[in-house]
């Protein structure tokens, strides 16, 4: 999985950074203009801890995760 961040330019999502796949599937979270994400301070250290581990390549496959689940 990856995360990226993109516009919306002429009403079609620009990626930043390299290309999607063709044809992959994306989610989209568009946040309202007035909407805030808040945590709190323990729940920034467990989001930060988790992206820390996905940027060392510490992720489980989607057969693994299935199989746990």
């Amino acid at each position: 999985m990856k995360v990226v961040t993109g516009r919306v330019i002429s009403g079609r999502i620009e990626v930043e950074g390299e290309p999607l796949e063709e044809s992959c599937t994306v989610t989209v979270l568009a946040p309202e203009p007035d909407e805030v994400f808040m945590l709190d301070s323990q729940s920034e250290e467990v989001l930060l801890a988790a992206i820390g581990e996905a940027d060392r390549g510490e992720t489980l496959s989607s057969e693994e995760l299935m199989n746990r689940l």
